[in-house]
């Protein structure tokens, strides 16, 4: 009789699958450039006059990270990090320039999928090569367009018609709805191309912010007195380096071509709406041909509100996925995360862009709700990372980290408990020189107050008292009341160096055999670390038992 062993068999895929579907979902919503003074539950001078009421939402359901630092402050890196939680010379992508993301290295998603999850990524990829560890994936080529974008499948290259973030956000219901296996818990990756330069608004909006003065940073007209040669050669003022006709959409100045190039991908409706909303205002700049600051200060006026505008369909993005979760009865069981590459300067020292070690382009926000876990309208200030990201999606699904990823999990601290022995420092490493932009190659170490950076080709050092000076505008090197502070951020970075095997040679690139050759020093480092965590944890459970 094999009655009981059917029976048995079907209790045991009954319970498997119980135990599939209560495991948490992850739906990681991830955006391009967007700075935290953007996203008004942060505060400071955008916040009431640019409101973003559907990222705050996860704030005051969840958790905001206030000091969220980025490994190396541009696009593919920064993903290529969270993809992998490891630093740039350990996963093999340092620049955006001429490289490709070696697809075949371990990355959370694969880690996921061994596990029983379904893994999905849909919109910017821009890591060069296809991605892997996906059940499901439709990315844009490169940079990806604005209006009428391009995406790749497995099945090819085709064009859809429509706003990029509003397509991407229709792609991500649909698959939530319709596509996934139902019978699986699952990672969501919505991965948005705005607020990226060139950023052109939604046809919805390309009129918001028309009769708003959007408030100038204190730093727009810095000098940068010193500073040093980095702060003073980059190419991302927008004074000099912003353009009238690509950036800040004035067709009569686009002597670059660059602005008709997006304009001949929309349609005929498109365009109408376009020239309807910009054309006057066009023609007000072009009669007041304003010159010096007075030409300054509206660049930044048409800058931030282009940005802004686009932050504005972001929003409304986060906004009708949280819909939908709470219609398909998901949002109970979906951890909802929210973050950027990196942050962006918007006005800040007179630039645009990112790539510095300074604030506003090395913080990038995180916001997580995650019901019956993380408790509603927490903030907190501890030193965390892009770098723990990849952990953090694991210990979510219940996966032991391996030891050879650089991160740490930031479930502790999302359930309330920072452990003890939490990072107080944190390195950064930026490489792309030269290449857009300008900035010098960098690193740094940053402990929650002073920032020290090393510009090593041209052999020159900063540091930043961030309680004194939270603007970063006076460079503390030299001051010989700050000779303390110096000694020992320079042991800090001498030993995060260490820690994280930074190549000694900056200026060359690591091969494949020295990856793998490090990946093993950091595997066996992460296992002695765990052992004594395990061991720290059983010394103290016994002595609170002797303690009873």
């Amino acid at each position: 009789m094999k009655l009981p062993t059917i029976f048995a068999t079907l209790l045991m895929l009954g319970s498997a699958s119980v135990q599939a579907n209560t495991r948490p979902n992850i739906v990681f919503v991830f955006s391009d450039d967007h700075a935290t003074q953007a996203i008004s539950c942060y505060g400071g001078r955008l916040a009431e006059v640019a409101p973003t009421p559907n990222l705050d939402r996860i704030a005051e359901e969840g958790m905001r990270f206030t000091r969220c630092m980025v490994t190396n402050s541009i696009c593919g890196p920064s993903r290529a990090t969270i993809l992998t939680g490891k630093y740039s010379h350990l996963n093999g992508f340092y620049k955006n320039e001429a490289t490709k993301f070696d697809g075949s290295q371990q990355t959370f998603p694969k880690l996921l999928q061994q596990a029983g999850y379904e893994t999905a990524i849909i919109g910017k990829w821009h890591l060069a090569s296809e991605p892997t560890g996906f059940d499901h994936w439709e990315v844009l080529p490169g940079q990806g367009s604005y209006y009428n974008p391009d995406f790749i499948t497995p099945e090819g290259r085709h064009q859809e018609t429509g706003y990029c973030s509003e397509i991407i956000t229709e792609k991500a219901k649909v698959w939530l709805s319709e596509q996934r296996d139902k019978e699986k818990p699952f990672i969501l990756m919505v991965q948005h191309k705005a607020p990226h330069r060139a950023w052109d608004p939604a046809p919805k909006y390309l009129s918001l912010f028309d009769h708003v003065k959007i408030p100038e940073p204190d730093t727009l007209f810095d000098d940068y007195e010193n500073r040093g040669t980095a702060a003073r050669e980059q190419d991302m003022s927008i004074e000099k380096t912003m353009t009238l006709g690509r950036d800040l959409k004035v067709k009569e100045r686009d002597e670059t071509g660059q602005f008709m190039m997006a304009y001949n991908r929309m349609t005929p409706k498109q365009q109408a709406d376009w020239d309807a909303a910009y054309q006057p205002k066009n023609d007000a700049f072009v009669r007041a041909n304003p010159q010096g600051k007075d030409l300054i200060r509206w660049k930044y006026q048409r800058y931030l509100k282009d940005y802004l505008r686009c932050i504005r369909s972001v929003d409304d993005c986060i906004g009708e996925l949280q819909k939908k979760l709470e219609d398909l009865s998901l949002s109970e069981n979906t951890v909802f995360i929210y973050s950027s590459d990196q942050g962006f300067y918007l006005g800040e020292h007179g630039w645009f862009d990112k790539r510095f070690m300074f604030d506003e382009s090395y913080r990038t926000p995180l916001l997580v709700s995650w019901p019956g876990v993380v408790t509603a309208g927490g903030v907190n200030s501890d030193l965390v990372s892009n770098l723990d990201f990849a952990e953090t999606f694991l210990d979510i699904a219940g996966i032991s980290p391996p030891d050879d990823m650089q991160g740490a999990s930031l479930v502790p601290i999302l359930k309330g408990a920072t452990p003890e022995d939490w990072r107080t420092t944190h390195y950064y490493h930026y490489y792309e020189y030269p290449g857009w932009h300008m900035v010098q190659r960098h690193e740094g170490v940053y402990d929650g107050r002073y920032k020290l950076l090393n510009y090593y080709d041209v052999e020159e050092w900063g540091l930043y008292d961030l309680e004194t000076d939270p603007k970063e505008m006076v460079n503390q090197y030299d001051n010989p009341e700050y000779r303390g502070v110096i000694k020992l951020m320079h042991e800090a970075l001498e030993a995060r160096r260490v820690e994280f095997l930074v190549p000694e040679n900056e200026k060359q690139d690591l091969t494949n055999i020295e990856r793998r050759f490090h990946s093993d020093e950091i595997r066996k480092r992460g296992i002695i670390r765990k052992k004594a965590m395990e061991e720290k944890a059983a010394k103290a459970k016994g002595q609170s038992n002797r303690n009873q």
